[in-house]
């Protein structure tokens, strides 16, 4: 893991999920968690999302997909939230996302991203 991933990934972090979550997810470390978070911050976010080829919007909306097909549904309410209040994502793309992946995942997957949705929208306004 170089530092500078780790540093570039915490910035597209900061960006893209909003200082408050990094700031709680941050304070959650602990001696046993924190490696294991730094390696996924350099990987994911220094050594992938920094990446020039795609735009960070695309890039959280295949995120999104893929967290829909994985059924990682923390994940998936996570970039609800913050894809919403960093404004770039709308509840129309939103919905579009999901037809998409319930096309590919199938409709189970499909109804259980609209209920995630919907109980992300709840989370925003508590």
């Amino acid at each position: 893991m170089t530092k500078g991933s780790y540093e570039d990934g915490m910035k597209i972090r900061r960006k893209m999920l909003g200082d408050a979550w990094v700031e709680r997810s941050t304070a959650s470390e602990n001696d046993f968690n924190r490696e294991i978070r730094h390696k996924v911050i350099s990987q994911a976010w220094g050594d992938v999302w920094t990446r020039p080829g795609i735009d960070p919007k695309t890039r959280r909306f295949m995120t999104m997909s893929m967290m829909i097909a994985l059924r990682a549904w923390d994940e998936f309410r996570l970039h609800v939230r913050s894809g919403l209040m960093q404004g770039d994502l709308t509840k129309d793309e939103l919905k579009e996302i999901i037809i998409q992946a319930t096309a590919y995942c199938g409709a189970p997957a499909g109804n259980h991203a609209a209920v995630q949705a919907e109980q992300a929208f709840k989370e925003m306004t508590m």
